[in-house]
């Protein structure tokens, strides 16, 4: 931090600290914004907060030491910033003043080990990390699920992302060791334990960059909803996809084009995906799992089209590797991480191979996680 800073960071005596998770999904992409079915939870990558009131009654201070910037703003006169990150916090704020919480001046440190634009949602632990430290800090009582809902319309309409609930959710609900089956209609979840046996999770990180705050990831969202909207004129049982099956998406075929029909497409397969995915999990059948992973994959390079030449090289890259039992592209895509369901032993044989042929192809060096389930958002309170 330079000598202009907005607060001493040495002296810095939090009253509140937190530390909020990055996120990984095992199986089940865009299907929560179509309020279908997911496979997250939480890794042991975080976000970690100080925080403190600073005895103002309306001037706010931030420092990000992960990337060394800071900014202040004022609780009654703030607007969008043109540095995104500032948006994170600004539309936490936003949200929770909305919604008739009162706060006062307070001064954050922020420091992340959980990687940007890598498709792990740094954006939900920041949101829902924030959002969990105010609600401490100034005795809010928020519930969990109003801290994912009000985490998910801050990214939603103040940053411009609009991602479905998944994110938040397994930020804040996760139970270490287990993942999450979530019924994003219903918001129902169901805990299954995370016994890979002999195998880890290894994300591969293609480090080609990609914002979905805008573009393709949007758009997605907007083909579906319109698809839905065209299905619903002439079937008016139908409220969300959940409502539709695929006999039912073939006799509207006529009404849609191609890009709609394929989108739904996958939706409605991705949703059958995840739901024998838990079944496999359940009984430890993690082959089963992995060939499940590889056809998701599939139907995202080939029907939903948000893969990328680099995820579908690592992914492709795995598939005639006995010790990878599955592969696929994870996040928003457009580049980001795969997620790779491997033997421990065969980690850094494989990393070292994978480094070597991602480098020839591309002229980029990738870079690989190996992540744990971990929990939800733990907050400290230190006075």
């Amino acid at each position: 931090m330079n000598e202009h800073n907005i607060f001493s960071i040495e002296n810095f005596k939090p009253e509140v600290i937190v530390e909020s998770p990055g996120r990984i999904n095992l199986i089940g992409e865009h299907t929560d914004y179509n309020f279908g079915f997911v496979l997250p939870t939480a890794i042991d990558k975080k976000t970690f907060f100080k925080i403190r009131k600073n005895g103002e009654s309306e001037k706010c201070n931030v420092y990000s030491k992960t990337i060394d910037s800071e900014f202040s703003f004022n609780l009654n006169h703030y607007s969008k910033s043109s540095d995104n990150w500032q948006n994170y916090i600004l539309g936490v704020v936003n949200e929770i003043q909305k919604r008739g919480y009162s706060l006062e001046g307070f001064d954050c440190v922020i420091n992340s080990e959980v990687p940007v634009g890598a498709g792990v949602s740094s954006s939900a632990a920041l949101e829902c990390g924030l959002a969990s430290g105010l609600n401490q800090l100034f005795g809010l009582d928020i519930s969990q699920m109003e801290i994912i809902e009000l985490s998910q319309a801050a990214e939603n309409l103040y940053v411009g992302s609009l991602c479905g609930i998944m994110d938040q959710y397994a930020s804040v609900m996760s139970r270490k060791g287990n993942l999450i089956l979530l019924d994003c209609l219903t918001l129902e979840a169901q805990y299954i334990p995370a016994d890979l046996k002999s195998c880890k999770i290894l994300l591969i990180n293609t480090n080609v960059s990609h914002s979905i705050a805008e573009g393709e990831y949007n758009n997605r969202r907007r083909e579906c909803e319109s698809a839905l909207e065209i299905l619903k004129k002439y079937n008016p049982e139908v409220k969300t996809l959940r409502d539709v099956d695929e006999n039912l998406l073939q006799g509207n075929q006529v009404h849609l084009n191609s890009q709609q029909y394929n989108r739904v497409l996958y939706v409605l397969q991705e949703n059958k995906r995840v739901l024998q995915s838990a079944e496999f999990l359940k009984k430890g059948n993690l082959k089963e799992f992995g060939q499940l992973m590889y056809q998701s994959h599939s139907g995202l390079s080939q029907l939903y089209k948000v893969s990328c030449k680099e995820l579908d090289f690592l992914v492709d890259y795995t598939e005639d590797k006995n010790f990878v039992l599955g592969s696929r592209m994870m996040g928003g895509g457009f580049g980001g991480c795969t997620i790779n369901i491997i033997e421990e032993k065969n980690i850094a044989e494989f990393e070292e191979e994978v480094f070597k042929a991602y480098q020839d192809q591309f002229g980029l060096s990738p870079s690989f996680i190996t992540v744990l389930p971990g929990e939800g958002t733990v907050v400290k309170d230190l006075r």
